[in-house]
């Protein structure tokens, strides 16, 4: 904050009160606060001269933790102080907290005098090190860095960033719309896998970014199915043995359709794509893997792609009934799913019913034909 009266702290929540609220102490403090409404845009408002980023722990798109990660890959900010106030309180929060070089955790509701001794505290040791840097080049990106017009074109820089990443998530829910129609769904397969999977990692109490990744990268379980010949993903009757191997083999081809990328959710969706169909016990494809080795979106994905490819009609039988298909999830605890997710699954029955009502379509052929 060389050359400046006031330190300049940038206020982070996706919560409009909370943000205004939190703003108000640090300007009692005798700061100057800068605000924005999501990680994107704290990313891109950054350059304004920021001294001190207060953070919230729990955001769509890229919660908290992302946020700080990116910050500290930058070495111009590797000494700006970062203090996360969230509602999370496990030991693993914190843990990851300092893993990703956020300075303190402060738990919400906020207590203003432990935040002001600590922003006090760690604003000093950011005067100590901006101190030793180049002064002249220092000054002369602050006068830059206060005008309005950089502060508009941040914003704009935000904005395109936010919108890009909206048609990234377009684009991959049109590649889904597409395979599912080469198999003549409606596109309702994948939503309700998506918000299937939602319900289901929250229930089990994973990370706020990692649910948002999940919610996204479900709904690419059976993108090989771009791979697979019409007259297998169509036939109406009992596929042999050879058509079943290139059935299967979905799998491989969605992993190989998204392999390669640099964006964590199509990277997500590639794990999924590839291990969807493994089994608790080891006995599923393509790999055999067994327990733990599956990875948990797949093995969450397991779970929900089983109970909706069954209580669906199709061409050859009516949809089996929940209740049923319960019964046979129950049965295949252990073998076919991992006992742990299956029996939170169970317990949030009353969200998954109420999705399916709400978003279930007539569909036709998906490859439930066999449902292991």
């Amino acid at each position: 904050m060389l050359g400046r009266s006031q330190y300049r702290v940038l206020v982070v929540d996706d919560d409009p009160g909370i943000r205004s609220s939190h703003a108000r102490i640090v300007e009692a403090f005798g700061y100057e606060a800068e605000t924005a409404a999501d990680g994107i845009e704290a990313l891109a408002k950054l350059p304004l001269d920021i001294d001190f980023v207060l953070l919230d722990g729990q955001m769509p798109n890229m919660d908290g933790f992302e946020v700080a990660q990116r910050i500290r890959a930058d070495p111009e900010y590797s000494y700006l102080p970062i203090v996360m106030v969230s509602g999370l309180t496990r030991n693993k929060d914190r843990r990851r907290a300092m893993e990703v070089g956020i300075n303190y955790f402060i738990s919400k509701p906020v207590d203003c005098q432990e935040l002001g001794l600590r922003a006090k505290w760690l604003l000093d040791l950011k005067t100590a090190y901006d101190r030793l840097q180049d002064h002249e080049a220092e000054l002369e990106r602050a006068v830059m860095r206060k005008t309005e017009a950089l502060r508009t074109v941040l914003e704009e820089i935000a904005e395109a960033r936010r919108l890009t990443h909206e048609a990234h998530l377009d684009t991959i829910r049109r590649l889904l719309i597409a395979a599912e129609y080469k198999d003549r769904d409606t596109a309702g397969h994948i939503e309700r896998i998506g918000l299937y999977s939602d319900v289901l990692a929250r229930a089990l109490g994973l990370a706020p970014g990692e649910i948002e990744l999940i919610l996204r990268a479900s709904p690419m379980h059976d993108v090989g199915k771009l791979g697979v010949p019409d007259h297998i993903l169509l036939k109406p009757g009992k596929l042999d043995d050879e058509e079943w191997a290139l059935m299967r083999a979905h799998t491989t081809m969605g992993a190989q359709i998204l392999a390669g990328s640099s964006s964590p959710v199509i990277q997500m969706g590639e794990k999924i794509a590839l291990s969807h169909h493994e089994k608790w016990d080891g006995s599923g494809y393509p790999n055999g893997i067994a327990g733990e080795d599956i990875p948990l979106e797949g093995r969450i994905c397991s779970v929900v792609d089983f109970f909706d490819a069954l209580t669906m009609d199709r061409p050859y039988r009516k949809a089996v009934p929940n209740e049923r298909v319960l019964e046979m999830m129950k049965e295949g605890a252990g073998t076919h799913f991992d006992p742990e997710i299956l029996d939170v699954f169970l317990g949030v029955m009353d969200d998954i019913t109420r999705i399916q009502a709400e978003y279930l379509q007539p569909a036709t052929c998906h490859d439930d034909r066999d449902p292991s």
